[in-house]
């Protein structure tokens, strides 16, 4: 770790797979905490996955340390237990009951380590829910937010598993929490995220946009824009992305482009009129920018305040000049010993971005270390090790 380690001197325990209970740790990770991934032996299944699974390993585990235990033999069950026995937090995201099964339940590890603050990741919080399997489409789907994304009759799926991301995200919140409130009582707590609820949450906005409209919210495909310019436009060779989201910026935008009948036109002064006048306005917007490359768009609308966006794709990001400028990108050392960059976590702290180079750690590299520091003496470690 090369950067700010605001959460160094933290011991976290992983006991878990695929991303969500990962990105949780990731996170702890990247900010400096000691987290040690438990996995099974010969290492997590997630490793191996091909397709769209190939990145969940190399992104969600920088930073940790991999310890191999076989969790249904009493010496690995032990060792689990010895091994939280002095952590501060737990995180786990496998199914409901699998680690109250083994002994590895809140109330039994707190019994032994009152201040463990233990984080569980599921598809849903308790109620009616909370014994169906759920994945991190199953929440999309359950929740709105497919349908949001979607055109109208299409859900669709957002393109990257931001449930599970951010449902990580939210158990860091409530662990962190949870930290915070054992300075003061000296005590861990069990604390929950969810997928479901987390889907729910990121789909407020439009729970509440139908309480103050009395009309539900539209696919965002067919929604009713908040403003008359927010939306893609061809150029010549490259779409790209445009807003005009204040009556300030309209009149940069027409100065901008020269568009002085427009600006001219009082009807259009006010945001709320251009969008009732969206069909009148739009086609001839389109048909301005549709006169240059995307380049050109880019150049003249660099530095003027007025929001727009060339269309990225994530084969792009590695190359970014600001991500490569800003320290947003990590080396990670693959095992096959590939170097790639990766994003770093994306927060600055005393003008620093936290994390840094760093290898994945092969299935059970850090196992004799670990034991070895917990106390476990050469013959014990060799049994367990077997």
């Amino acid at each position: 770790m090369s950067g700010p380690a605001p959460l160094a001197g933290l011991k976290v325990v992983e006991f878990t797979h695929m991303v969500m209970g990962p990105a949780a740790g990731a996170i702890l990770a990247g900010l400096g905490a000691e987290v040690i991934r438990v996995e099974p032996p010969g290492g997590d299944h997630t490793r191996n996955l091909i397709g769209s699974g190939s990145g969940y390993f190399p992104m969600y585990n920088r930073h940790k340390a991999s310890l191999c235990l076989d969790l249904k033999s009493a010496d690995g069950l032990a060792a689990a237990r010895r091994l939280v026995a002095d952590a501060d937090i737990l995180i786990e995201n496998f199914r409901p009951g699998a680690l109250d099964r083994l002994g590895l339940d809140y109330e039994s590890l707190a019994a032994d380590n009152p201040r463990l603050v233990y984080c569980s990741l599921k598809g849903f919080l308790p109620g009616p829910y909370d014994g169906r399997t759920a994945l991190d489409e199953v929440a999309q789907m359950m929740g709105g937010l497919a349908y949001m994304t979607g055109p109208p009759g299409r859900p669709l799926r957002a393109g990257s598993s931001v449930i599970d991301v951010t449902g990580g995200m939210f158990g860091v919140i409530a662990l962190l929490a949870a930290i915070e409130e054992r300075h003061r009582t000296g005590r861990g707590q069990k604390v929950q995220a969810s997928l479901f609820e987390t889907t729910v949450y990121l789909v407020g906005q439009h729970m509440a946009q139908e309480a103050v409209t009395g009309a539900a919210a539209a696919p965002m495909p067919a929604r009713i824009s908040a403003w008359a310019i927010y939306d893609i436009f061809e150029t010549r060779d490259h779409p790209v992305f445009i807003g005009v989201v204040s009556d300030a910026l309209w009149e940069k935008f027409c100065a901008l482009f020269g568009l002085d009948a427009l600006w001219a036109d009082e009807s259009l002064r006010r945001n709320n009129d251009r969008v009732r006048a969206r069909d009148r306005v739009l086609p001839e917007i389109r048909a301005l920018v549709a006169q240059f490359t995307r380049d050109e768009i880019v150049a003249k609308l660099e530095g003027t305040g007025l929001p727009f966006a060339p269309i990225g794709r994530p084969e792009d990001m590695a190359a970014d000049p600001h991500l490569r400028a800003s320290g947003g990108l990590e080396a990670v050392t693959l095992p096959d010993g590939t170097r790639a960059m990766l994003p770093a976590l994306p927060v600055e702290m005393d003008g620093a971005r936290p994390g840094g180079a760093s290898a994945l750690p092969r299935p059970g590299a850090d196992t004799a270390r670990i034991f070895s520091d917990l106390g476990y003496s050469p013959e014990e470690l060799a049994r367990l090790t077997d």
